[in-house]
């Protein structure tokens, strides 16, 4: 595939070492208006390094945008009429709805929005995705390319807000409960290295479990051995504490404040 990444800042950069790692691209361009920081990439042999979105473009057939939402408009404008009926345009751009690109550049295209996470880069992306009518035709191919990068779900476009503050903003509610156990960890004799190691294989293979077994986590939770009822007395203090209610708490304040922002 002949892909270009028009904005190759964190999240352009991450999806580009996710396509590159698992051999997803014949060819890659990456843009960027200072490209001194990205030079380095030149070295896979496949990636051409540029500031000029419209080369990208024309030697392009799949075209990621992952620019800051109030310059993808102008860099639409710039490139519309650089569109052929081969390209399928892939935006990452968080608020920017589906409607606003056909405005710009046609019904007529193949359109799809997706929402990755910054674990990209690893390979364990949970990726939501939509498309326009049209792009219904090249959702299978925006699948195949993100599946090679963790996980993909097509959703709705009026859920991709909420996928936004799951998937996005989760890799963050996450962190926090591997520091608490992390943190917990330490207090039972562990030094901080090893407490953060014994925290994050033990998530992961929380995970790991609900996934391979597609059971439901109370199932799973209920298999855990508990000599004398110790991990029901610790998840019980948790409850006490109100963990579930705080998080749930906080994924609704971070929808709410994002909803706030995009009225704004």
């Amino acid at each position: 595939m002949k892909v270009a990444i028009i904005g190759a800042g964190n999240l352009g950069l991450a999806i580009a070492k996710g396509i590159l790692h698992s051999n997803g691209a014949t060819t890659m361009y990456l843009t960027k208006r200072n490209t001194k920081s990205i030079q380095e990439f030149e070295k896979y042999g496949i990636v051409t390094v540029t500031s000029d979105n419209k080369e990208a473009v024309k030697n392009s057939d799949i075209l990621i945008f992952a620019v800051q939402p109030g310059h993808f408009t102008h860099i639409l404008n710039e490139t519309k009429d650089l569109l052929t009926e081969k390209h399928v345009i892939i935006s990452t751009i968080t608020g920017f709805k589906i409607p606003r690109i056909e405005e710009i550049i046609g019904s007529d295209k193949f359109i799809i929005r997706s929402m990755p996470n910054t674990a990209i880069s690893v390979g364990k992306s949970m990726t939501c995705i939509c498309s326009n009518e049209l792009g219904k035709k090249r959702i299978d191919l925006a699948k195949a390319i993100f599946n090679r990068m963790g996980h993909t779900m097509e959703i709705p476009e009026d859920q991709m807000q909420a996928a936004t503050v799951i998937c996005a903003s989760g890799i963050a509610f996450w962190m926090r409960l591997i520091r608490a156990t992390t943190q917990g960890a330490i207090q039972l004799g562990f030094d901080a290295k090893e407490a953060q190691e014994l925290a994050m294989h033990t998530c992961n293979g929380a995970a790991s479990l609900l996934i391979e077994s597609g059971s439901h986590p109370e199932e799973e939770i209920d298999r855990v051995t508990t000599p004398k009822g110790c991990t029901i007395e610790g998840l019980n203090e948790m409850e006490h504490q109100g963990l579930s209610s705080s998080l749930i708490r906080g994924i609704v304040s971070s929808y709410e404040k994002i909803s706030q922002i995009r009225k704004g």
